[in-house]
């Protein structure tokens, strides 16, 4: 018989503290600090580059919107539409939970190329090999409120490290996957930052957008076979929906990091950049 003593007792208030009708919670401010970091680790990097600060403050106005838009979006449309087809008003009530990763994805990519188009006038890849460096290490923080949140966790385990979610009535030992992903992803985000400050994928457009990419969803892929399913209707697949959701971005990172590879180097000149627009 297992001895449910054995295992971790999760019980954590997701909510901090109370400010008038609104509480601010750990889910919150985990995602905010780790956009906050993000963004300094991204500035770091394109000043090393003498990239314009107007390009990296509007770069980042772009992200944190398209973030929060998408990845909303991408859960009422991937995994609640019966829902929310029913219940319209709920899809703006982002503090009630409800945020998926594959739709944040998709919405970095669309501000990036809107980004591209209307400020810097690159290819939309040369701002994503740098983007996404940070991204990972976001993400992290991201599965981090999760856990504060006592959500997205995995299967039944008899494993010591199991954890019994108690704020939701679980009465035996769960995988704490939501652990699982953020010590994934911050061994992507070692990755990225060891192949951008200390080799010479920053000059090989798709490089690191494709390393991003087959290292982030292939975690995600394979962590969740372990994972609870999120909705109903995903208890009759194969694989569940943040696997086939996984598997376009696995295949077109390869498809980038072969490419990129067989391809010259590309180096921009931001001080010639900088010399044109003042003249």
């Amino acid at each position: 018989m297992i001895d449910i003593l054995n295992f971790i007792h999760w019980n954590v208030n997701p909510e901090i503290f109370h400010l008038g009708p609104f509480s601010i919670r750990w889910y919150g401010l985990l995602f905010a600090s780790g956009f906050l970091l993000g963004y300094y680790i991204a500035e770091k990097m394109l000043k090393s580059e003498n990239v314009d600060q107007k390009w990296i403050d509007s770069l980042f106005f772009y992200i944190i919107i398209a973030t929060v838009i998408g990845a909303r979006l991408g859960h009422v449309f991937f995994y609640g539409w019966d829902y929310y087809s029913q219940n319209p008003s709920e899809i703006l009530k982002v503090w009630h939970g409800g945020l998926a990763s594959h739709g944040g994805a998709l919405g970095i990519l669309i501000a990036l190329f809107i980004h591209s188009k209307v400020v810097t006038k690159r290819s939309m890849v040369w701002a994503l090999d740098r983007v996404l460096v940070p991204t990972a290490l976001v993400a992290a923080f991201i599965r981090l409120g999760n856990l504060m949140n006592s959500e997205i966790y995995g299967v039944q385990t008899s494993l010591p490290w199991g954890v019994i979610f108690e704020r939701n009535g679980e009465l035996v030992a769960k995988h704490p996957t939501q652990i699982y992903e953020a010590l994934a992803y911050l061994l992507v985000f070692g990755v990225m930052m060891y192949l951008y400050w200390r080799t010479n994928a920053k000059n090989k457009p798709g490089l690191l957008l494709g390393t991003f990419f087959v290292l982030m969803f292939s975690s995600r892929f394979i962590i969740e076979f372990i994972k609870e399913n999120q909705e109903a209707f995903e208890s009759g697949m194969v694989l569940n929906m943040g696997q086939w959701l996984s598997i376009p971005f696995i295949l077109f990172g390869t498809y980038l990091i072969v490419r990129a590879i067989k391809k010259p180097e590309k180096i921009y000149d931001n001080k010639l950049y900088e010399k044109k627009k003042k003249k």
